[in-house]
């Protein structure tokens, strides 16, 4: 266990941060600057305690506090890290800030207690994530599982557009339904589990030999609420009316970080837990991913829509993780945790810019555009970036993850991997479609001569994004290095290894 809880307090500073703007007086004029500041300190204690852990051992479990919680139970209040989990909760503890930022203005200081209000869910959400990523309970990560729903669903609810009600209703029955069926599986875990006062500890779960029926249906549990999350095809509805009624910001939290636990549950708890029902369930997910990389991409590229379009490149990306996840090499794992941060990232910058479009323009609609490059170079410009990122474009940051996962799955499932990689092709399609359409052509005479370029506070939000993309497409070794040692801990656990390069061998014998 480590000297300083650093987890705990990580979990804690925004947690309480929240109920402080609660608990300030109605109408707190300081209420953005303070979420703000709540927020740059949490992001300057992951960086304090990402330098406490040792990246040569990221695939063990660091930063460890164990805590009896609930004993009768077997729960424990027990987290810990290793290099998968750390990218995650430094993601999250990164974009936090930028939405704050972006989300300035979004919420009018009205004398009531509505801003506030707003930012102190998104303060609790910021805790959530960190207490999911960082949980090694299994219980415990349920009730932060659980919990996450509530900030979200109130961010839509209360702060959304004109249909912001049943876009939240929706998010939060299908997140509901996964919850209640990974309870039962939870529940099911436990009782053939060895139980005692640490019965939900992850390690002492981890290597139980269940096989069987039993195993199948408790990794059917966990998967389904995983897939649902992510979210997978044919689960997936709910995510584009959610991130089209949520404020950018929120859309932000809620597909650049929230959509990765489903996918971080798959390595962390489905692959770990339930190997062998893993490999058993493996040809109909590899089906699954490569039907959402190109279900999604095909939407997006009809979508008028462009908050939903970037809801449907999601679902397409989230099949290339998905892909990679089961294709089950460490090059095709690895480069699915570096998409998981690469995508919070384009995903972050894809909302935000086209938040400063709709906050101009007054319409998500894209025939309501053009010639914008014209009207605001800068915000256009940064639209282009933000989306040659997103289609995987040499030299930015996706790239990597993209070709990694690729070339993984075609070590294992060379099919899969050429059908998916068609899903890069429609990538372009979609996007440069999208720029043309919103940047170039005549500029339509509803478009005020009036109209800002980017301000000096977009900026701000803007630049790290591009900056990250940047870093991350021409130097992702450190990264790598802090994933590969956890993804190889994965892959042992599972019991599987790379596949030999029959190919290379019979040219060499030859």
């Amino acid at each position: 266990m480590t000297d300083m809880p650093w987890l705990t307090i990580l979990l804690a500073v925004p947690a309480l941060g929240a109920l402080a703007l609660v608990l300030m007086p109605r109408g707190f004029s300081r209420a953005r600057e303070f979420a703000l500041g709540v927020s740059l300190v949490t992001l300057v204690l992951a960086v304090l305690a990402t330098l406490e852990f040792s990246i040569g051992s990221g695939g063990e479990l660091q930063l460890v506090e164990e805590y009896s919680w609930i004993p009768q139970f077997g729960v424990s209040f027990a987290l810990g890290v290793d290099g998968i989990a750390l990218s995650m909760i430094l993601l999250s503890v990164i974009l936090v800030p930028v939405c704050l930022i972006a989300a300035w203005d979004d919420v009018p200081r009205d004398g009531s207690r509505r801003l506030q209000g707003y930012l102190a869910w998104m303060l609790l959400l910021e805790a959530m994530m960190v207490g999911v990523f960082a949980a090694t309970d299994v219980f415990l990560f349920y009730v932060f599982f659980e919990a996450m729903l509530v900030p979200v669903y109130f961010l839509i609810g209360q702060y959304g557009g004109p249909d912001r009600a049943r876009a939240a209703t929706k998010f939060l029955l299908y997140s509901l339904l996964g919850g209640l069926i990974m309870l039962v599986a939870v529940i099911g875990l436990y009782t053939v589990g060895p139980g005692g006062d640490d019965g939900f500890l992850l390690r002492n779960l981890t290597g139980l030999e269940i096989g069987g029926l039993t195993e199948k249906l408790l990794f059917l549990g966990f998967f389904i609420a995983f897939a649902i999350k992510a979210p997978m095809f044919p689960v997936h509805t709910w995510l584009p009316h959610a991130a089209t009624e949520a404020r950018p910001a929120t859309a932000v939290l809620l597909v650049g970080v929230l959509d990765k636990v489903g996918t971080f549950g798959m390595l962390r708890f489905c692959l770990q837990m339930f190997p062998e029902a893993s490999q058993w369930a493996t040809p109909v997910v590899i089906v699954l991913a490569v039907i959402s990389i190109l279900y999604g991409a095909a939407l997006a590229i009809g979508e008028k829509d462009m908050m939903r379009l970037i809801a449907y490149t999601s679902i397409s990306h989230f099949g290339f993780i998905v892909l990679g996840i089961f294709a089950m090499t460490t090059i095709s794992q690895t480069g699915s945790t570096l998409y998981m941060v690469n995508h919070g990232f384009t995903t972050a910058a894809l909302f935000l810019i086209a938040g400063m479009l709709v906050a101009r323009r007054g319409s998500r609609y894209i025939p309501d555009y053009g010639g914008w490059q014209r009207v605001t170079p800068l915000i256009a410009g940064s639209l282009l970036v933000a989306g040659l990122s997103a289609l995987a474009l040499p030299g930015l940051n996706a790239f990597v993850s993209e070709f990694m996962v690729i070339v993984g799955t075609f070590q294992r499932y060379p099919v899969a991997a050429i059908i998916g990689a068609t899903g890069v092709i429609l990538a372009a399609l979609y996007i440069l479609l999208w720029y043309q359409k919103i940047a170039t052509g005549p500029k339509p005479e509803a478009v005020a001569a009036s109209t800002r370029d980017m301000t000096m506070r977009e900026k701000f939000v803007v630049a790290p994004l591009i900056a990250a993309f940047l870093v991350l497409g021409f130097y992702p070794q450190p990264v790598i290095d802090l994933l590969e040692p956890a993804v190889t801990s994965t892959l042992q656990h599972v019991g599987i290894t790379d596949p030999t390069p029959t190919v290379a061998a019979e040219g060499s014998e030859g």
